[in-house]
């Protein structure tokens, strides 16, 4: 980011909170009842602007839209937000599973490779 462009950086950042919650629940098709409570059940936590007011960003969105589509689907509420975190807690263990995998045949390649 150069000092030319302050905000260049930040309309590119997935985590920036650039959403009201008013705009936040149109763009999901929602109400701000249903942010609060996701935001009550921990799903996401909105950061606050100076005066005090909820804001969220685009990783926050996605999140609660896939909260929403349960909800949607018949899922309660909480049951629907502790379905998001656990979805997200095992697609980070299967990365981080991957990760020493490979880290592990790297290691093996290259011990086998200096043996003769």
């Amino acid at each position: 980011m150069t000092a030319d462009t302050p905000l260049g950086g930040r309309l590119d950042d997935d985590d920036y909170p650039a959403y009201t919650m008013g705009r936040a629940a149109e763009m999901l098709g929602t109400t701000p009842g249903f942010l609060r409570a996701i935001g009550e059940a921990r799903l996401i936590t909105p950061l606050r602007s100076e005066g005090g007011h909820r804001r969220y960003s685009r990783y926050q969105l996605r999140i609660a839209a896939r909260a929403r589509e349960l909800v949607d689907k018949g899922t309660p509420i909480e049951a629907a937000c502790r379905i998001v975190i656990l979805e997200d807690q095992l697609e980070e263990a299967q990365r981080i599973n991957a990760e020493y995998r490979r880290a592990a045949s790297e290691t093996s390649d290259s011990s086998g490779s200096h043996s003769g």
